[in-house]
Order: structure tokens, then C-alpha cells, then sequence
């Protein structure tokens, strides 16, 4: 019986096509032919997949989904008409990525039957890898499914394969508030701890982030538990693509209600738990061994996590858990805190600013805790790091605070993880090495002493902890600097005024000029542009891997970078492994993930040639004879360009082949790039007055409250 087509909706029609919404919209307004919705509602139609596919082929519209896209719109399909199972094709991706492209080419190309039978035998392979994981049954419905996850490892890899599974399985579950530690987050967790732990364990592992960064850093014995078994078989199959030499060891079941590893002692304990939680086993496990620091209270589920990652630690070993900023401070968690300090078990509080990770609104803490040793030293204190703010900054002074700080506070925060990567491990390094000495920076890192900390509400906030006394500043030298940003403030005023009064375009008309366009993808064909990017030696990318350099020897331009407008801050040590290509003047770098705040483009100039390209950087290198590289990214940083080139649901993934750009002359380009060079100018320096502004009343607040600035007499309202 014929298996019944998908349906799909209007923004999966503009992937599949490799257009935007708009477009879309305006098809169905002007082609009466447009196959007409087949499901859904008035306000979200549904429509279906062949019919779409037919009428756009006979349109001239190929598609330009990429394989991912392909894979997530089949997956409908799948959903709605039964099959395989989301776990079966967990293991197929395990196993397809261990097979060579030929070999992945000549599945794609197999009859429907001989495909299914195929696919069984290599999930088959790995089954007893997975948790959870029994014998995978295909049959010849599946074959759409399959071949597009095969097409998908081939050409993309298998992480990208098993990111559209899991994102699937997740949103058909009851799971919610499951989200991905970002790799820059993970591996500042990894780095805290000292040495090189060879068994690390997560007992929340979700995808395996965390777990990935420790075998980045040498860990060889992985262990990993979720309550979710599409996170816990998710983790297991990443971490065995990514670190295939590691031993995996991942269970699914909720760890402090059923330890799946009673007896495990790990050397490090690594932890984003979930948060806020209140049934969590507070009535049945309240004489549970493991909390030998206290009973942790019903509304202080975090507190059980860290009990539990102290109770799974080798004497001496160390665990560093990602938790909300209450848990240093609720009043009902005040006696396990207390004894967690009193203990030596709590060493360091690191702040973090708002947009680390989700909530990303909320400013979240990473705890390091040490297990006591039974003959170990005497821990004195405690020591606290807030890298939200730097040290001349929380002192109330300090001009270099407008180019050093880290943005943060709003929903869609970019966080400067060179700058708080570096600030949390040199206070932490440092006071390792000699606890009782420790200077650290004033409000920027302090050691409290334990006396100090165990008062009345054992509040453990580093913000408070680090404060810097403003009665050391002096007053003269602060008017000045107050002087000093106020001149600056005024001549980038004033500057700002001369560039947004300049005049460089005209009305359209009646209505707004269009133009027959191209994806990069087939830009690239021609030879108009090349695509690059920086990718781990091995993997598979559809964007070709072109002239590059090799990591080890200079700077890199990251994608934090794009976002603040600054040179290349990036050290060319972290890109591990990676092939990384030397970018050049008149590139045109986009940033991959899409998240809506600073700019998403950039061309680079002579400061920044030689740097090596970052990740999740893709860099357009545009043949000048063809594309004025000002003119391309224009149109590829356009909103409404990159919003119809993204997928994902947590994360918005750019996929760089989608991007459209207008067919216009060489001369008509320049044009246009004249513009939008413009506009970039106009971008900058209302970037540069804002942060000299809020620089200045940051002065002048500081110096009034603090004592050392008083307001003029005669000051008018």
C-alpha cells in the first residue's frame, strides 16, 4: 500500500526551497496553482510534501535543502505514518558514520528492501553501545527516512544526523527545559578541574557536552546518566563519534532516585543539573548516605546534586557544577551551605554573566567542590570569581572597562568567553597554587575566609564577596577620568551626528524593487565565491575544506568577535585539531548560529587578515572580478536572508548554501556596497557612543555614591 506524503509547513516549504517566508507567502497569493493546504489550521496550514515538491519542480526550483533539512522533513513522514523508531536510528547513525562516504554512496543508491535490510544489519551492529538498545526493525516503509539519514552522515557527519533525531524525539516527548551545554561553557567546566581526571562522570548528562569536554582534555572512562532516554541513548552515541578511543559507559534513569553507578568513584565530576525542582525525592530518600553535609531542603534540589557529585569523588577529587545564583543564597539551604564550607568541601563560587546558558536571562554560578581527604590539609577559604564585571569596573573606575567588558543582562546576550574563560581559570590556577597567599584582583576575584563566611545566612555570592572598597579611590584621579570620557563622549556624539546626517539612497518608488537571485550554494558552483569553514580533521562537511592553515601559531577570529566588533582575540591553541583557513581582505564572514544580537556579518580588513578562521564562523571568499565583497554581505547579513537559511529549535544553525544574493552588474554592486559600508560605519560608531555613554554615567554614578564626586551648587534640573 502507498505510504501517504507528509505535510509540511510554510516555513518548511521556504528551506525546502531555499527561500524566505515571504517568498512563500507571495506564492500563495499569486499562483493559483499553488497546491492548496491539506491539513492543519487557518492560521498554521499544512501542506503536502509531493505536491510541493511537484509544483516547485515544475517551476524550475530545485531543491536546496541540505541533508539535514531532508533528513528533519522525512521524519515527518515517519511520524505520521509509523515505523522505525527514533531509538533504531540512533544506532544507524552510530553505525553509518563509522562507514566511508563510498560506502554511504552506494546505500543511498540501494532499492527500497535491499536498503531496509541493510540498514537493520548496521544498527544490528551496535546495539549493545546504546542504552536501551534492542534489535532495530526496518522495513521498506523506512526507506525514505533511511536514505536520508544515510545522504545526511555522508555529507554532513554524523553529529549533525543525530542533532536532528534528538530534536525530533524531544519535541515528541513530554521533556521539556532539555538544552544544550554550549561547547564554550563546557569547556571552562572541564578546565577547573586541576590535572587530567582519566574517569569523569555526569550524572545529568543530557547530550554530552560535558562529557565531551573532558575527553577533549584526556578523559578516558566516560559515565553518563539521564532521566531522559532520548538524552541518555543521545549522549552515548555523540560521545562515541567524538571521542571514539574513550570507554562510554551512559545509563538512563534519574540519578539521585536510581544511581546507576552506586559504586562508582570517579576522579571528576562534571554537572548542569536540572533546576528548581521540588519533587525530587526529598521525602523518600531523606536518610540517604550521600548526604553527609546535610539533608538537603525540598526546594533546594541543587543542593542534593552537589551532595551526590561529592559522594561519587575520589578523596581529592573535584566536581564543578553548573547552578542557578539563589542556591548561594536561599535561606533554606543555609546549614548545608555552611557545612560545605566549614568542611573545605566548597573551593571556589564563579559568577557567570547573563547569556552563559539557558535561562539566559539569569546570571548562573559554577560551584567547584573538592571531596575532604581524611588526612588532607586545612581549607582556610573559599574563593570567589564574578567575571560579569572587570576589576576597574566593580571599583567604580577605569576607562578600559568600555573595550574589555562582557555584554550580558538581556534574553539574547553574547557572552565574551575568551575574556571569562581566561578571567575564572587564571584567579582559579592561581589560588590552587597557593590558597593562603592569594591576592586576587579587586572586584574581580577574592579568597573569603571560611570564619568570615559561616554568619547568620552563609551567603555565598561572589558579586557581594568581591566588591572593591571605593574608599581608596581617590577623587582627583577619577574627576579627571570622568573629564576625560566626557570629551570622548562628546566628539563620538558628535561624529555619530555627522555620519546618520549623510544621505546615500532613494524612495524606490510605488513598490519595492526586486531581483532574480542565487544561493550561495550555486554561486559557489560557478565559481563566484568559495565556501570555508573551520572543521575537526576527519569530519565530513558539505562547505569545502579549500586552502587553509594548520591551528597552533596565531590568533583567531571568532564569532564573539563578529558580534563586539573587535580584532581577533581568539588563541589558535583551542582550536585543538582543527584545519582552520587564514582569512584574508575582503572575505565576508558569517556567524552560524543565529542568535539575534550584534551583527551577524562581517568584511575583513587588514587588521584582521592572517587570523585564523574560528568555528562556527563560515567564511564567504568572493571572486572581486565578480562580487563586491561590501554588496555580498549586505544582502547575506539581511535578516530576513538569514532567518530563511536557519533551522533548529533551541539554537538557529545558518546554513551558509541557503543564503540568497541578488544577480546584479559588478557596477550596480559597488553601488550597494558603497551603502552598506555605510551603514556598517553609521552601526559603529553608534556602538562606540553608546558604550562611551554608558561608560560616563557608570563614572559619574560611581564617583556621587562613592563620595569622592559631589554635584555642582548651581545645578539646574
Amino acid at each position: 500500500m502507498p505510504q501517504p506524503s507528509a505535510q509540511v509547513t510554510a516555513a518548511e516549504i521556504s528551506r525546502i526551497a531555499g527561500v524566505t517566508r515571504a517568498t512563500v507567502s507571495n506564492w500563495r497569493r499569486r499562483h493559483e496553482d499553488f497546491p492548496a493546504p491539506s491539513g492543519g489550521t487557518d492560521s498554521s496550514p499544512l501542506y503536502d510534501l509531493e505536491s510541493v515538491r511537484a509544483w516547485l519542480a515544475s517551476r524550475g526550483h530545485a531543491s536546496a535543502a541540505s541533508p539535514s533539512e531532508e533528513l528533519r522533513t522525512t521524519l515527518r513522514l515517519r511520524a505520521q505514518s509509523g515505523g522505525s523508531t527514533s531509538e533504531d536510528l540512533l544506532l544507524l547513525v552510530l553505525a553509518a558514520a563509522s562507514r566511508s562516504p563510498e560506502e554511504l554512496t552506494v546505500a543511498v543508491e540501494l532499492p527500497d528492501a535491499d536498503l531496509s535490510a541493510r540498514a537493520q544489519l548496521d544498527a544490528a551492529s551496535v546495539a549493545d553501545a546504546v542504552p536501551s538498545g534492542d534489535t532495530a526493525r526496518f522495513g521498506a516503509g523506512d526507506a525514505a527516512v533511511l536514505r536520508a539519514l544515510y545522504a545526511c552522515v555522508r555529507d554532513e557527519g554524523g553529529q549533525a544526523a543525530l542533532a536532528v533525531l534528538a530534536e525530533r524525539e524531544l519535541e515528541e516527548s513530554a521533556a521539556s527545559g532539555a538544552y544544550r551545554t554550549p561547547e564554550p561553557l563546557a569547556d571552562l567546566i572541564a578546565g577547573l578541574i586541576p590535572g587530567s581526571p582519566a574517569r569523569v562522570l555526569d550524572p545529568a548528562c543530557g547530550s554530552g557536552a560535558l562529557l565531551a569536554a573532558a575527553a577533549r582534555r584526556g578523559a578516558r572512562e566516560l559515565y553518563g546518566q539521564d532521566t531522559l532516554p532520548v538524552q541518555a541513548r543521545r549522549s552515548a552515541v555523540s560521545l562515541m563519534l567524538t571521542a571514539p578511543e574513550a570507554e562510554v559507559t551512559v545509563r538512563a534513569a534519574d540519578s539521585l532516585r536510581a544511581d546507576a553507578f552506586p559504586e562508582l568513584l570517579a576522579d571528576a565530576v562534571l554537572c548542569n543539573p536540572p533546576y528548581g525542582v521540588r519533587d525530587w525525592g526529598h521525602d523518600e530518600l531523606a536518610y540517604d548516605p550521600r548526604w553527609a553535609y546535610g539533608v538537603p531542603p525540598r526546594a533546594e534540589s541543587e543542593l542534593a546534586w552537589v551532595q551526590h557529585a561529592l559522594a561519587h569523588l575520589t578523596p581529592g577529587g573535584f566536581a564543578a557544577l553548573l547552578l542557578p545564583p539563589a542556591t548561594a543564597g536561599r535561606a533554606s539551604g543555609r546549614r548545608v551551605r555552611a557545612e560545605l564550607v566549614r568542611s573545605g568541601a566548597l573551593r571556589a563560587v564563579i559568577a557567570l554573566p547573563a547569556g552563559a546558558s539557558v535561562p539566559l536571562h539569569v546570571g548562573l554560578q559554577v560551584w567547584v567542590l573538592q571531596r575532604p581527604e581524611p588526612v588532607g590539609p586545612e581549607r582556610k577559604s573559599v574563593l570567589f570569581v564574578d567575571t560579569a564585571t572587570n576589576g576597574s569596573e566593580a571599583a567604580g573606575h577605569g576607562g578600559a572597562a568600555v573595550t574589555a567588558r562582557t555584554k550580558g543582562g538581556g534574553r539574547s546576550a553574547s557572552v565574551d568567553w575568551e575574556a571569562t574563560t581566561a578571567r575564572a581559570l587564571a584567579a582559579w590556577r592561581a589560588f590552587l597554587e597557593n590558597p593562603d597567599t592569594f591576592e586576587g584582583e579587586p572586584g574581580v576575584a577574592h579568597a573569603a575566609d571560611v570564619v568570615d563566611l559561616l554568619d547568620e545566612v552563609v551567603d555565598l555570592t561572589p558579586a557581594r564577596l568581591v566588591r572593591a572598597s571605593r574608599a581608596d579611590v581617590d577623587p582627583a584621579e577619577l574627576s579627571a577620568e570622568v573629564d576625560a570620557a566626557r570629551r570622548d563622549l562628546v566628539k563620538a556624539a558628535k561624529s555619530l551626528a555627522r555620519m546618520a546626517g549623510q544621505e546615500g539612497w532613494t524612495a524606490a518608488g510605488a513598490t519595492a524593487h526586486e531581483w532574480r537571485t542565487a544561493t550561495a550554494s550555486d554561486l559557489a558552483r560557478g565559481g563566484a565565491l568559495t565556501l570555508l569553514r573551520t572543521l575537526p580533521e576527519g569530519t565530513r562537511g558539505r562547505a569545502e575544506s579549500g586552502s587553509g592553515g594548520r591551528a597552533g601559531a596565531g590568533v583567531v577570529l571568532t564569532d564573539a568577535d563578529i558580534v563586539r566588533g573587535s580584532g581577533p582575540t581568539g588563541d589558535a591553541a583551542d582550536l585543538r585539531n582543527d584545519t582552520a583557513p587564514v582569512v584574508a581582505v575582503g572575505d565576508v564572514l558569517v556567524r552560524a548560529v543565529a542568535s539575534g544580537d550584534g551583527s551577524m556579518v562581517r568584511v575583513v580588513g587588514e587588521k584582521d587578515a592572517g587570523a585564523l578562521l574560528g568555528r562556527q564562523v563560515h567564511l564567504f571568499r568572493p571572486d572581486p572580478a565578480r562580487l563586491d565583497p561590501w554588496f555580498l554581505a549586505g544582502f547575506l547579513g539581511a535578516e530576513e536572508n538569514i532567518a530563511g537559511a536557519s533551522t533548529g529549535s533551541t539554537a538557529l544553525m545558518v546554513n551558509p548554501g541557503r543564503l540568497r544574493v541578488p544577480l546584479l552588474p559588478l557596477e550596480e554592486q559597488r553601488r550597494y556596497g558603497e551603502a552598506f559600508r555605510h551603514v556598517h560605519e553609521l552601526r559603529e560608531e553608534a556602538r562606540r557612543a553608546t558604550l562611551l555613554a554608558q561608560e560616563t554615567a557608570r563614572l559619574l554614578a560611581g564617583g556621587l555614591t562613592g563620595g569622592q564626586l559631589l554635584p555642582t551648587r548651581d545645578a539646574t534640573p
